[in-house]
């Protein structure tokens, strides 16, 4: 159930008014989507680009963001990666808001890394990560409507012979008040093309509180096309002639590949070719990838394991918990006042350890690439969420200019961060296709090899101590990281004099992003970069989902050491942060925390900021002997901007269902390199753990925020801190099977 309600902002204020929730039923939700089957997505399907060539020669373009057919239809082009989260009917409803067009006749294209550079990159970021998708691209993409609208009804004020103050638009329909005449954008968009684009400081876009499209819960525009199986992802591509390629790399990390013997593969039944990726990767290329995964795995193989091949999870653990106490290549970010003295004068003292784990993406759609190389052009069709950063790696890998290399970029089957930043799986297919030139080639991997190759959430330990007076007032607070820093691996460039603050994430002072919201007059917050060789990377909700658990957990310890509620312990540390306090008031209203829980059940709360948005929950769980069930969670965000409240309250059940993979996952390392292999030994969240769900989505119209990954950031120390309540102690290690605990 999803309850849109104006922001808390203060202590005691009541929501002023609440919409009809969203509820579909599965009659509802097959009607729905078959009623929008007409439009929907879309996918340029490229083969490898005559489909949407062969559609822009039916169309008319506007400008750069919009095309307009002679029936009155709009294409809106979008750059941003589309993985699930909606961004591509979210920026639609951008463009159409500011362009008044007819929602019913709209589609999305998404464009390509190589039209974006052959253009001066008139679409901007095509990266999509970090909550940035709509947030980051608002505004420009908005512009590029109203500029639109701009062209189209001066095209028809020339057309009519009127001024274009006395014409009104109405859903793609330009009308002259004192005559009735009135003309489509489809009539008058080729005349609109020709006319000189208006100056973007001249352009004044719609307040929020006029958006009639934007800010409203629309069906997604793909939804329709995912039921019935139109929709094409990166892993259905298929192009003539098109060959199957399985890898595996060096199982240890940064090991190279010493020698592999096809002659033992070779002929095996449609094997084509057993090929070096690079110094570390061999892949076996067959007419279907089973043939090709059969044959890999019979190869025989020599690996040099490397000098890491004696790592293991103690070891790394030995050197995080070093970090805890050493003196050496720490920083604090934060330090105001003297923590460590006012927690050494305290009347009570509590200090605890948080420990959690490496954990992998596990994206459904594996990774996958379909390279088509020849002497002087490359293309690949590929989920990413940078595409450009894609056709930099195309480049890069081919030796041939950038220009002459072309990324179509597929709906992802999930991305999670996985598929941003890291093009490692381009990197493979267009080595491979540059050893067979002019044969399609799809590089596919397996699900072991997904796993075990991950640029994974990093490990990390959290020594925290506090100070009470008297009273049971907090007096200092001193939080200590230590932990592998994601800065090293993808972008060591903003490690500025050894200090990497990213990793802290959520305990920032400034606001705006991932601010830490308590007013605690002591308080110190350190990093200690503490390193191995397993790669990391950004994992959905990056540095805030870790942070968020030691930072909410050990705010629940000392609750209970000052004997005070849980909520109105956080609401008097939260006085100065009034978007914080908000999101807590909102959802502590919506799960009634003053009314007691049933019998055997016990409830949890949460808070935190993260990727600009502000975040609450409150968990109901229940514990009988070694089994958790999680039975409520009720959740609250303010995004600032609610472009579309159905998707916002899609992406925080999602960010449900990730955060409890937290809670029963992890990678371990033996022998320098990862045990887990696939979903019998990484297991993720099943269908009958998703607990009811309860989204309230408090926006307070002043800001714009992300969507995709701030909740996880509260989902598991909200579950935790109810736990906590039904054991009488608390969860300081996970996954909870270290403490003899289990979801069900």
């Amino acid at each position: 159930m999803t309850t849109i309600t104006k922001s808390h902002l203060e202590q005691n204020s009541q929501p002023i008014s609440l919409e009809k929730s969203i509820k579909l039923s599965r009659r509802s939700f097959v009607v729905g989507t078959a009623a929008v089957a007409g439009g929907g997505l879309s996918v340029g399907f490229h083969v490898p680009a005559l489909a949407q060539t062969a559609q822009a020669a039916l169309m008319q373009e506007v400008n750069a963001w919009v095309l307009i057919k002679s029936d009155d239809s709009v294409v809106i082009r979008v750059v941003r990666a589309e993985m699930g989260q909606g961004t591509h009917t979210g920026l639609a409803q951008l463009v159409a808001e500011e362009l008044d067009c007819d929602w019913a006749r709209v589609s999305v294209q998404q464009m390509t890394a190589g039209q974006n550079l052959a253009r001066n990159r008139v679409w901007k970021n095509m990266a999509t990560g970090g909550s940035r998708g709509i947030r980051e691209s608002q505004e420009y993409v908005r512009q590029g409507g109203a500029a639109a609208k701009i062209l189209l009804v001066q095209a028809a004020g020339n057309q009519l012979g009127v001024p274009v103050g006395e014409l009104v638009v109405t859903k793609g329909v330009i009308q002259h008040g004192a005559t009735g005449r009135q003309l489509s954008y489809g009539q008058v968009a080729d005349q609109a093309a020709k006319l000189p684009a208006p100056d973007v400081k001249t352009i004044v876009l719609k307040s929020p509180k006029d958006w009639k499209l934007a800010g409203k819960p629309l069906k997604r525009l793909d939804t329709a096309l995912k039921v019935n199986g139109r929709l094409k992802y990166a892993v259905d591509v298929k192009l003539p002639g098109m060959v199957y390629a399985a890898i595996k790399a060096c199982p240890v990390f940064e090991g190279k590949l010493k020698s592999f013997d096809d002659s033992a593969v070779k002929s095996m039944r449609g094997v084509k070719a057993v090929l070096r990726v690079d110094d570390n990767a061999v892949a076996v290329v067959a007419d279907n990838w089973w043939r090709a995964k059969q044959a890999l795995n019979a190869l025989p193989i020599v690996w040099d394991e490397g000098v890491h091949a004696k790592v293991s999870s103690d070891t790394i653990r030995a050197t995080l918990e070093e970090g805890l106490t050493s003196t050496q290549n720490v920083f604090a970010d934060t330090n105001l006042g003297d923590a460590d003295s006012a927690i050494a004068q305290a009347y009570t003292k509590v200090e605890a350890t948080y420990i959690t784990p490496f954990v992998s993406h596990a994206c459904m759609e594996p990774m996958n690439c379909t390279a088509l190389i020849t002497a002087d052009k490359a293309e690949v069709w590929v989920p990413s969420q940078n595409a450009e950063a894609a056709l930099a790696e195309l480049a890069k890998s081919t030796g041939l200019d950038i220009t002459k290399c072309e990324v179509y970029n597929m709906s992802l089957g999930t991305g999670f961060g996985r598929r941003g930043g890291f093009q490692d799986y381009v990197r493979q297919a267009a080595l491979l296709g540059k050893q067979m030139l002019g044969t399609p080639v799809k590089l596919l991997w397996s699900r072991e090899e997904d796993i075990g190759h991950d640029f994974y959430r990093p490990i990390g330990h959290c020594k925290m101590s506090a100070g009470l007076d008297k009273a049971g007032n907090l007096v200092g607070m001193h939080v200590r990281v230590s932990g592998h820093s994601i800065n090293a691996y993808a972008a060591p460039h903003n490690i500025i004099d050894g200090k990497d603050r990213r990793q802290l994430q959520g305990f920032w002072p400034e606001p705006h992003d991932a601010q830490f919201g308590y007013t605690i007059p002591n308080l110190k917050i350190e990093y200690a970069m503490r390193n191995s060789h397993v790669p990391v990377g950004p994992w959905r909700g990056v540095n805030t989902n870790q942070n968020g658990v030691y930072s909410e957990c050990f705010m629940e310890e000392i609750v209970h050491a000052a004997g005070r509620d849980s909520l109105e312990f956080r609401r008097a540390l939260l006085k100065d942060h009034p978007k914080h306090l908000g999101v807590l008031n909102a959802v502590a209203e919506k799960a009634g925390w003053s009314k007691p829980a049933a019998p055997g059940r016990f409830k949890g709360i949460a808070q935190f900021m993260g990727y600009g948005s502000y975040t609450a929950a409150v968990a109901e769980v229940s514990v009988k002997g070694n089994e958790v069930r999680i039975h409520k969670l009720v959740l609250a965000t303010n995004c600032g901007h609610a472009v579309n409240q159905r998707m916002i309250a899609a992406q925080v059940e999602g960010s449900v269902a990730y955060a409890l993979d937290t809670l029963q996952s992890e990678v371990t390392i033996k022998n320098g390199r990862v045990e887990q292999g696939n979903f019998d030994t990484y297991p993720i969240a099943r269908l009958r753990q998703m607990p009811q769900i309860e989204t309230v989505i408090a926006p307070t119209f002043d800001f714009w925020g992300g969507v995709g990954e701030p909740t996880i950031c509260v989902v598991a120390p909200a579950i935790l801190n109810a736990i906590y309540k039904a054991r009488g102690k608390p969860i300081r290690t996970l996954p909870l099977k270290y403490s003899g605990l289990k979801i069900v």
